[in-house]
């Protein structure tokens, strides 16, 4: 599946590593390139190298819980490439949304 129109907090792409990296000052939300979403059998998953990435549908972060015990704005976790630790994007609250309140 492709996707894009997604915006990221926290950090921004860099297009030459293809990789999260630091956020430039002054720019709260960066667009995500064109994301191809491939599932893969028995995927072994990296130790490291990755940041997982919580995707909401708005900025609030907070939805409702649905009957099957799940947040209503949450949609998936994503693995993003990254040379940092995942604790750093944590500290920095990174996440993903599908729509901009503007």
């Amino acid at each position: 599946m492709y996707c894009y129109g997604l915006f990221i907090e926290g950090c921004k792409w860099n297009y030459e590593t293809h990789k999260l990296g630091d956020s430039e000052a002054k720019k709260l939300f960066v667009e995500m390139p064109l994301l191809h979403l491939l599932p893969v059998v028995d995927r072994v998953v990296p130790k490291t190298g990755l940041y997982y990435c919580p995707v909401y549908k708005v900025l609030s972060r907070t939805g409702t819980l649905s009957t099957t015990g799940h947040s209503t704005n949450y949609v998936i976790m994503m693995e993003l490439p990254s040379e940092d630790p995942e604790e750093k994007w944590i500290k920095a609250g990174v996440a993903a949304f599908l729509a901009l309140k503007f």
